[in-house]
């Protein structure tokens, strides 16, 4: 067997990404930014205008990043620091972006040091807009909005929210820190191989009623799968999530399909399968169902505990084959117990899947209701790979570079 990488803090590792604050309110999400990218392993260089440091001072930031500060009063002392911090730069993000930044942006204006990074900088750009609902909606921020794109950069948000006190509710609520995070990870993640490419992800449990409050479940956290489908909209792809019932938030950017029962599973993957290129099985979808569903709550009588009759479900996996589009990279998992390599290749070989993947539920530390996992992917030409225990998402990275390797015709 061969061992694999760990792809840990993919795609942060070793990045240096420079967070532009501007004045806004949610200034204050910014130090979360910061935090959060630091902790995936970015090299967070943070620039504050004017404005910004009526809201927030260096020091919060310098003290989660480890880095300087920079602001205006930093450019007399170093005049080329605008093209230092934009040639270093993997990526700058702007959060909060305020309306007055996105129109003075969009003119092409340099006459801060934000600015002027901007200008001077080849990296991907990523705007967060943050302002008042009047003053998004207005025709003018707009159309500077539009003129941002145009030039090639990239926005995420604004959200529908609170905003400032006595204003309500409206679009200009700047995105949740983690979202914006997400965002920043597929421009640093996004490649050819990946954009335009549809892919199915499913994740979860199901859950079989019994009556109108009870129901036959699993403990699937949905983790593996929701993992899975964030790494894959990092990479560019467009992806829907057909999820079951999940305490876990679910991750920013895939489209979301919710369902129950493993019936609902099936028609949700039936539906949208024909135009996907990459379908990833990972949701923990029962094998049985209860034959005759109770219409009204099973009381207690006397003591008598009812009788359950069981039906199988449908197989979904199998169920899927004569829908497959050519070239369809199929993704399927296995929780074994014993003879696992074994019923890893069966499954492998008799459901036509270009990979499995196999979950020992012994095992400490891997499986359900857990952050981390240990695999061994298994793949049609023969080839096993075991890896080590690692997060959940550093697993999704794994196989998805497999997957990628298959999308690129290189695998095997």
């Amino acid at each position: 067997m061969t061992s694999g990488g760990t792809g840990a803090m993919r795609p942060f590792a070793g990045r240096h990404v420079v967070l532009g604050v501007t004045g806004g309110i949610a200034a204050y999400k910014a130090i979360q930014i910061a935090r959060d990218l630091t902790v995936e392993g970015a090299l967070v260089d943070v620039v504050l205008t004017a404005g910004a440091l009526e809201f927030v001072q260096p020091l919060s930031f310098e003290a989660l990043t480890g880095r300087s500060v920079y602001s205006r009063a930093h450019a007399p002392a170093d005049p080329l620091l605008h093209i230092r911090l934009a040639r270093d730069a993997d990526l700058v993000v702007v959060a909060p972006a305020t309306a007055d930044f996105i129109a003075r942006a969009a003119a092409g204006m340099a006459d801060d040091l934000l600015t002027t990074v901007l200008l001077a900088t080849r990296a991907p750009v990523l705007v967060c807009p943050a302002m008042n609902d009047r003053m998004y909606l207005h025709a003018l921020t707009q159309a500077n909005l539009a003129r941002l794109e145009q030039v090639g950069y990239a926005t995420a948000g604004p959200a529908v929210g609170p905003l400032a006190w006595g204003e309500g509710e409206g679009p200009g609520r700047l995105l949740e820190p983690e979202e914006i995070v997400a965002s920043c990870g597929r421009l640093l993640s996004a490649n050819d191989t990946w954009s335009g490419r549809r892919v199915l992800v499913t994740a979860g449990p199901t859950r079989e009623p019994i009556d109108p409050v009870r129901f036959i479940g699993n403990r699937s956290s949905g983790r593996m799968g929701y993992a899975l489908a964030a790494a894959a909209w990092r990479r560019g792809a467009q992806v829907t999530l057909i999820s079951g019932p999940s305490a876990v938030p679910p991750p920013f950017g895939p489209e979301r399909v919710s369902v129950e029962t493993a019936d609902q599973m099936r028609h949700a993957v039936a539906e949208l399968l024909p135009a996907a290129d990459v379908l990833v099985m990972a949701a923990a979808v029962g094998d049985f169902k209860v034959a005759d569903v109770a219409s009204q709550k099973i009381k207690k009588s006397g003591g008598n505990v009812p009788q359950i009759t069981l039906a199988p479900n449908p197989d979904i996996l199998r169920s899927t084959r004569p829908l497959r589009p050519p070239q369809c990279v199929v993704v399927g998992f296995a929780l074994e117990t014993e003879n696992m390599a074994e019923h890893a290749r069966e499954k492998l070989l008799g459901k036509e899947l270009d990979l499995l993947i196999l979950n020992d539920a012994g095992e400490n530390g891997a499986g359900f209701e857990v952050t981390t996992n240990r695999v061994t992917i298994f793949d049609r030409d023969g080839g096993v790979a075991d890896l080590p225990l690692l997060s959940k998402g550093e697993v999704a990275e794994e196989i998805l570079d497999r997957v990628e390797l298959r999308l690129h015709g290189t695998a095997g």
